[in-house]
């Protein structure tokens, strides 16, 4: 049988198989330190934990709406208001399953074959494959220090074609953590508008912010179709709750497509996530910006006595983009010897860049300083025999 020629573009997530080789060897008694995986080791909130547990009591488990509960796009609303000043109608935030069910819905509406999309590279490699499953083509533009790791104005001119349909940024991002701030977000947006065409942005690491503050494209872009999630600032990984703005004419038609493809959210994680919004929930979540923040400073101390230290430093998210091209010109085997050697998991860049990524890791700094520590002193033990 053959397969749709769609699927042979959507590359394999290696991360996912280096995680099942580490938890092998784990599972045979060795003391792997997990730096791989865009997971914090914090535990979901308590109150939004209790919250679902309470939903679950009270028998909340029939099907919600197709675009979510009104109740939960309404503290969306909310949030914008309070924390970027943003009037969004509640009637343009759908709720999907996970930020993947939102990049599904928009990739689905806006672009299919025969149209390109701009996007920077590097970037979280699910973005690209939902491009690649509408049938759209990406020209992936590489970015760098230069322009602070993030697709700007200037780039998208100078790489839209007459196919071009859509732009996609993400701010923070995933995998170096930079972010634009707010005039050359909207330099972006206008430069794409000009132009008569659609941007997408992902802000699913909005909240984890260091050095500059959160921002959202939904101030600054109304136009602008953008993609949240509860996984990364929320902690609700596994709850698989996420949620999409739209423009208003286009509530409608993707309305129809989450009636087709998922139906609705799960409807006790929808009712879990309202007590994400509630201040005892955001002071804890606060605390544990400013413990990742304090993971940053360490591991990037770590890393700057190997001289191995990023020259911008990640602004937001959980991780640094290393460049490993002084020893290896081979990312793959650079972290399987790695993980084979010392018992260090890290993300080889071929998952996240197309130009460069044989050159590049991405470590998540997701567990203590103490853990980070001793990260380092086996990273400094296996690069002495390089």
């Amino acid at each position: 049988m053959s397969w749709n020629a769609r699927v042979a573009r959507v590359a394999p997530f290696r991360v996912m198989s280096l995680l099942e080789i580490a938890q092998a060897r784990e599972a045979a008694g060795h003391d792997v330190i997990h730096l791989e995986i865009g997971e914090p080791d914090f535990a979901t909130p308590a109150p939004v934990v209790a919250a679902g547990r309470a939903a679950l009591d009270a028998g909340q488990t029939r099907y919600t709406p197709a675009a979510g509960l009104p109740a939960l796009r309404e503290a969306i609303a909310g949030h914008y208001a309070e924390h970027f000043g943003a009037a969004v109608d509640p009637a343009r935030i759908l709720i999907t399953p996970g930020a993947s069910g939102a990049l599904l819905l928009a990739s689905q509406l806006l672009v299919g074959p025969g149209d390109r999309v701009l996007m920077a590279d590097p970037n979280y490699p699910c973005n690209r494959h939902f491009m690649a499953l509408a049938g759209a083509e990406v020209d992936a533009v590489p970015v760098g220090p230069e322009s602070g790791w993030q697709l700007d104005a200037e780039r998208v001119a100078r790489h839209w074609r007459d196919e071009t349909r859509l732009a996609m940024l993400a701010t923070p991002s995933n995998p170096t953590g930079h972010m634009l701030d707010a005039e050359r977000l909207a330099a972006v947006a206008d430069t794409v508008r000009a132009r008569g065409g659609a941007l997408l942005v992902d802000e699913i690491y909005q909240g984890l912010c260091f050095d500059l503050p959160p921002l959202s494209a939904a101030a600054i872009a109304p136009g602008a179709f953008v993609v949240n999630s509860f996984s990364k600032y929320f902690g609700m990984t596994g709850w698989r709750l996420g949620w999409l703005v739209a423009p208003e004419a286009a509530v409608e038609p993707l309305t129809r497509l989450a009636q087709n493809v998922f139906l609705a959210a799960s409807t006790p994680a929808q009712h879990a996530a309202l007590a994400a919004f509630t201040p005892e929930c955001r002071e804890l979540l606060e605390a544990r910006r400013r413990e990742l923040g304090r993971r940053r400073d360490a591991l990037l101390a770590g890393l700057s006595r190997l001289g191995l230290a990023p020259s911008l430093p990640p602004q937001g998210a959980f991780y640094l983009w290393l460049d490993i091209s002084r020893y290896s010109d081979d990312s793959e085997a650079f972290c399987r010897a790695l993980l084979e050697e010392e018992n260090v998991a890290i993300t080889p860049g071929t998952d996240f860049a197309l130009a460069g990524g044989e050159h590049h890791v991405r470590i998540a700094f997701t567990t203590g300083e103490a853990r980070l520590e001793e990260a380092v002193s086996r990273l400094e033990r296996f690069l002495a025999r390089r």
